[in-house]
C-alpha cells in the first residue's frame, strides 16, 4: 500500500473534510429558508445544524425570542419550518427528522440580544485577558453590558468577553440587587426554574418527515 505524499493528510482525513465541507454548504443553502420561516412567526433563528442520521438527515433548529420560548412557541416554529421545507423539497431530497428546540440555559451569550434577554440573570464571564467574574446583568446595548459585580455596577464591553453563560439559580435575586440594576423584577422566561427546580431545560418538538 502506497503512503500519501509527505505533507498530504491521509485519505480518511481528506474524506472527512470533504463531507464536512459538503454539509456546511448544504446548511448554508438551507439557512435562508429556515430563517425566513422562523422570523415570519416572530422568532429568531439561533442555530441551524444538519447532520446525517442513518438514511435520513437530522435537521436541528434552535429558536428564541425576547419573551422566551416555551412548548407552544416551539410547536408553532416547528410547523412553520416544516411547511417551508415541504415547499423546498428540492433542498431536502429525501427523508429527514426535524427537531425544533429552545436554547438551553448553558447557551453562551454571544450576541447583544442574548444579553438583553438575560437581564437580571446571574452570569459567569471569562474575560479575554484570562480573568473571570460573576455578575448580574443590567442594561445591555450593541457595544456592551452593565453588570452588578460584588455590589458595584461595572460596564463591560463585549469585545472584552471571551465566554459568558447564565448561571442556574433556584431563588429570585435580592430586591436590593434589582434596584441597583434599575428596579423591576427578575424576568421569568419559559424554561426558568419553577417549583420543581428544573431550570434551563430546552423545550423540544420533533417531527419526522418521510419522502
Amino acid at each position: 500500500m502506497s503512503s500519501p505524499p509527505r505533507g498530504e493528510p491521509p485519505r480518511a482525513a481528506r474524506d472527512h473534510d470533504a463531507r464536512a465541507g459538503a454539509r456546511d454548504q448544504f446548511t448554508a443553502q438551507l439557512e435562508p429558508v429556515v430563517r425566513a420561516a422562523v422570523q415570519a412567526v416572530g422568532f429568531d433563528l439561533e442555530l441551524l445544524d444538519v447532520q446525517p442520521a442513518g438514511r435520513r438527515r437530522l435537521v436541528r433548529v434552535v429558536v428564541d425570542s425576547d419573551d422566551g420560548v416555551g412548548l407552544d412557541e416551539v410547536a408553532e416554529a416547528s410547523r412553520a419550518v416544516s411547511a417551508a421545507l415541504d415547499d423546498r423539497d428540492d433542498l431536502l431530497a429525501g427523508p429527514y427528522t426535524l427537531e425544533v428546540t429552545s436554547p438551553g440555559v448553558d447557551r453562551p451569550l454571544t450576541r447583544p440580544r442574548h444579553w438583553r434577554r438575560a437581564r437580571s440573570r446571574l452570569v459567569a464571564v471569562r474575560l479575554a485577558d484570562g480573568g473571570q467574574l460573576t455578575g448580574r446583568v443590567g442594561e445591555a446595548d450593541e457595544e456592551g453590558v452593565v453588570l452588578l459585580v460584588d455590589g458595584a455596577l461595572r460596564r463591560l464591553a463585549y469585545q472584552d468577553v471571551a465566554r459568558a453563560t447564565v448561571e442556574i439559580e433556584f431563588r429570585q435575586p435580592a430586591a436590593a440587587d434589582l434596584a441597583l440594576l434599575g428596579g423591576g423584577t427578575a424576568s421569568q422566561r419559559p424554561g426558568d426554574a419553577g417549583e420543581d427546580g428544573a431550570e434551563g431545560a430546552p423545550d423540544t418538538v420533533d417531527e419526522e418527515e418521510s419522502r
